[in-house]
């Protein structure tokens, strides 16, 4: 373990919610360890809610699920992705947790007979957990991301946090503020008054900014840097410019460019660390095979959370779109991604709008909506030979699709939709169903990191190249054992399963009827990287590239196959 002081950086919001704070402590992370040092990083919710597991994704964007079953904001996903690291619950706290465990000890008489208070002793749990995430991970640099915007009374005991470690701590505790400046289209002008006035209300809850990372759709010129410098207390060099990117894994580099890892390091040890040149030029080497990709590939999501009134949210999928993006990059590639509502397809209509499409996936979800638009583009995919990725419900609505149409199971479906069926293929776990009854509901799906043994032979196993494996999961219902076997006489392929052949993890079906045609319990976007292409989805991408020169080569080539499918 480490004996020198640990240091910790509190990255919070100013102005506005949704300009990048995440995207900022996540690549202040990569900076910070491509200089050698060891990072971690913990997000603060400031919402009652234990946990993000029991909340709409159109609320809150998607769930993002830790190796330990922890049901997280995305943000942790990006804490994962950039800094190449699994995290755990020690990582994450939310308002109602904070509450939850701070009572659990008053309870228990832990507080031995002392009168417990909001003040100090929130705040005091607070940086109990911020410590305890740091010395879990043996970290000399702890990132601290203080959700929503100063001057909210939502993250008040959160900030009094940082002011009492500020306290302890002399010297060991930064100040980042994330601040975005407009430029009015009328004036045409970039203003810093909100900024002024978000540095102002930091002070009001005794924390002044050592950094202010300024977001913008331009960069920063000298004037504004020396205007916020000279209005809200912070030297030009820690006025960092942040202008709108074409990806966010461009950060780390721009931060670089700007100076920001030397102005940490500098205010937290006394001296600039330099960069380990190698660490750098990875992520340099990354943006470059990003933007000079030589191939396309054209990929159609197909999910049911994407609309927001008159906004389309891909937020709801965003490991699924990372994890394309990077087995793309990997494989020399640019993804081209079409965000698509399943509900146009109920009535079995615009199907013939895919065909354009190199590759289609279908994610997770829960509930009815979409469900049978879904259950159409699977059966278009697979008796139309386009590539085809099932993930978690995407999976279990192709074996319902399988089951309807090629097995002749007319109502065969999920008793999550339809429990009357005769045929509920995908039906709940056994050990849910008391849980379901007590409505007991938040944190206890079959959740976190789960082995699985995959069959020698087919796709998945040479996508992996292994039979054993440990994936993440998130799920109440399976697929029905009492439907398996004839369902594999039928010609559905379970390529993987749990380690005691109990539970259904992977389907395929085998490439003489179909290309590619891979569906997973489980969720394989959780563990992709940057630097590490998931398997699965770097098989995915192979297959649709595949897809793609074939119909360049002879147009007329996937339609010849199918009819012989199909009449078969």
């Amino acid at each position: 373990m480490t004996t020198r002081a640990r240091k910790y950086i509190f990255v919070v919001g100013g102005v506005i919610s949704g300009v990048g704070k995440g995207v900022a402590t996540s690549a202040i992370a990569a900076l910070l360890q491509a200089k050698g040092l060891r990072v971690t990083a913990v997000k603060i919710d400031p919402y009652i809610n234990i946990d993000a597991g029991t909340m709409n994704p159109t609320e809150h964007g998607e769930v993002f699920v830790l190796e330990d079953g922890d049901e997280t904001d995305q943000d942790m996903g990006n804490y994962e992705r950039f800094l190449g690291v699994n995290l755990s619950r020690i990582n994450y706290m939310t308002t109602g947790r904070v509450y939850q465990e701070v009572i659990r000890r008053e309870r228990n008489l832990e507080y031995r007979g002392k009168n417990v208070e909001v003040v100090p002793d929130i705040p005091l749990e607070v940086i109990r957990r911020i410590e305890a995430s740091a010395k879990k991970a043996d970290a000399d640099v702890t990132l601290i991301e203080v959700g929503g915007t100063v001057g909210e009374y939502q993250n008040v005991l959160f900030l009094e946090a940082a002011r009492m470690m500020r306290i302890k701590h002399p010297g060991d505790i930064a100040i980042v503020m994330v601040s975005y400046l407009p430029i009015p289209s009328k004036v045409g002008e970039m203003k810093t008054k909100p900024t002024q006035h978000a540095a102002r209300a930091l002070n009001s809850v005794g924390l002044q900014a050592d950094v202010i990372i300024a977001r913008a759709e331009q960069p920063l010129d000298q004037k504004r840097k020396e205007k916020i410098s000279l209005l809200c207390s912070v030297p030009a060099n820690r006025v960092i410019s942040a202008p709108d990117i074409e990806s966010i894994y461009d950060a780390p580099i721009n931060y670089a460019k700007d100076k920001l890892g030397e102005a940490l390091t500098e205010l937290l040890y006394g001296q600039p660390l330099k960069h380990d040149r190698s660490r750098l030029a990875a992520w340099e080497d990354f943006a470059k095979r990003r933007k000079h990709a030589a191939k396309k590939v054209h990929i159609a999501i197909v999910g049911k959370y994407f609309s927001s009134g008159e906004f389309v949210m891909s937020d709801v999928y965003i490991s699924v779109i990372e994890a394309l993006k990077f087995s793309a990059i990997a494989a020399d590639a640019q993804v081209q991604i079409s965000y698509i509502g399943s509900p146009q397809f109920e009535e079995g209509k615009n199907l013939e709008q895919l065909a354009k499409y190199d590759g289609i996936l279908v994610p997770g979800g829960f509930g009815k909506n979409g469900v049978e638009g879904k259950i159409n583009v699977i059966r278009y995919a697979r008796e139309h030979g386009i590539p085809f990725f099932g993930i978690c419900y995407g999976m279990q609505l192709a074996v319902v699709e399988y089951a309807r149409h090629m097995l002749g199971w007319q109502n065969a479906h999920t008793a999550e939709i339809a429990p009357e069926t005769t045929h509920p293929v995908i039906d709940i776990m056994p050990d849910q169903k008391a849980l379901m009854q007590d409505k007991n509901y938040g944190g206890t799906m079959r959740l976190g990191t789960y082995p699985a043994t995959l069959r020698k032979g087919t796709l998945v196993h040479a996508a992996y190249g292994r039979t054993q494996i440990k994936e993440r999961h998130r799920h109440r219902f399976e697929v029905n054992p009492r439907f398996v076997a004839k369902l594999s006489e039928g010609g559905l392929v379970f390529s993987g399963t749990s380690p005691d052949a109990r539970l259904m993890e992977t389907v395929e079906l085998p490439q003489a009827v179909h290309p590619y045609f891979v569906a997973c319990q489980f969720h394989p976007e959780f563990l992709a990287r940057p630097f590490a292409p998931h398997p699965l989805f770097s098989a995915f991408i192979a297959a649709a590239l595949d897809h793609r020169a074939a119909r360049s080569e002879s147009p007329d080539a996937t339609a010849s196959k199918l009819s012989w499918q199909v009449t078969k």
